[in-house]
């Protein structure tokens, strides 16, 4: 990864060494520099496919009596920043955050990143990552904390189903089968993902609600195939209920007309 080399540089060597104080494996603090309202993308996990980068947007405040003097934010995967297998350094100058003003003690930071498929992101690194950040105030005073908020990066995922004969006669077999699949960031494609349970849901035309028929799993390509007894006009989907590392999708129902 291009990014370990570079958030392990700045963390120590850009962060830290413009305080004078050594990188540290905890949170660090010297006087009364705090930081709160930290949000990672909106709050949301940052889904990305198969090739295009991914901006992702962290804001938090950064509050010192004397005032605030810069901040940064980085992003990175692993259980320390100093042992991380991915990260990315914000965009723009040195990765500084750009921080407001709100009163004499308070500003409001932000910082934007970008993860590009191939670079920052491989398929290990899926799942769970952490923002390290830094605040120093006009003073002197500072505070580093290892991990001001954690926040979820998948794979993006796709999922298709078909339901077939249409139309068909009531109380004959239909076939319904689909496929879910999920970003490989490492290829630049999407790729079955296998062994995942997926739920056959069903809407009658007349609701707006579906309701689970069966689960059953994927197989090795990612494929999806099952049967059911055709009972009334409406839709058939599936639904993908998501993991640490793929977010939930649902197929577009699928109408079937029931003779």
């Amino acid at each position: 990864m291009r990014m370990r080399a570079t958030v392990v540089a700045l963390s120590g060597a850009l962060a830290l060494s413009a305080l004078a104080v050594p990188a540290a494996q905890a949170d660090d603090i010297e006087g009364d520099t705090k930081i709160s309202n930290v949000v990672v993308n909106g709050g949301k996990s940052v889904v990305v496919g198969a090739t295009a980068a991914k901006k992702v947007t962290v804001t938090f405040t950064a509050t010192d009596n004397s005032g605030v003097d810069w901040a940064q934010a980085i992003l990175f995967h692993g259980s320390t920043i100093e042992t991380s297998d991915s990260g990315a350094v914000a965009d723009g100058k040195d990765g500084e955050a750009t921080c407001t003003k709100v009163n004499a003690t308070t500003s409001t930071c932000k910082s934007t990143f970008t993860l590009e498929p191939g670079y920052e992101l491989n398929n290990s690194v899926a799942g769970t990552w952490k923002t390290w950040a830094l605040a120093a105030a006009k003073d002197a005073d500072f505070v580093q904390k290892d991990n001001a908020k954690s926040f979820k990066v998948q794979r993006a995922s796709k999922l298709t189903v078909n339901a077939s004969p249409e139309p068909v006669k009531k109380g004959k077999t239909l076939t319904v089968t689909g496929k879910l699949s999920r970003a490989n960031w490492e290829t630049g494609k999407y790729a079955g993902y296998s062994g995942q349970s997926v739920k056959l849901q069903f809407r009658k035309k007349s609701s707006s609600t579906y309701s689970t028929v069966k689960t059953i799993k994927t197989n090795s390509k990612g494929e999806l195939k099952t049967t059911v007894k055709a009972s009334a006009d409406g839709y058939y989907r599936y639904s993908f209920a998501g993991t640490s590392t793929t977010p939930a999708v649902n197929a577009t129902g699928d109408f079937v007309d029931v003779k």
